[in-house]
Formats: C-alpha cells, structure tokens, sequence
C-alpha cells in the first residue's frame, strides 16, 4: 500500500467517523423528541450501519498483510 493511499484512507477514516458521530447526535435528538419520526430514525440507523461496516472495512486496508 502507498503512502498516499494511507494517507487518504486516514482522512475518510476520521470524515466517516465524524459523521458517524453527528449521526448518533442526530439520532439522540430525534428519539428525545414526543412526535418522533420514525421512518426518519431508521433511514439514520440505516446509514449509520453502513457507515459503520464502510469504517470497518477501510481499518481493514490499513492493517499490513501479515505472512503465516
């Protein structure tokens, strides 16, 4: 792996977790809320999943590949 794609899979690492962090925010917000919207709160956790197997994935590529 080269550095620079380190370097870029590092930046989306910290971008995705911070909007996996807004999400939960978001998501905190809206379940506090007396009219909750439902739909709304599971098309986030949705995209919050995704977010987070996308996180997953990328430390993934981050780690070397050992030989056994």
């Amino acid at each position: 792996m080269k550095s620079d794609d380190t370097s870029e899979i590092t930046q989306l690492l910290a971008e995705l977790r911070e909007e996996h962090r807004d999400l939960d925010l978001a998501i905190d917000r809206l379940t506090m809320d007396p009219w909750q919207d439902q739909l709304q709160i599971r098309r986030l956790k949705k995209r919050k999943l995704k977010l987070k197997d996308w996180i997953a994935r990328l430390e993934s590529k981050l780690i070397p590949d050992l030989d056994a």
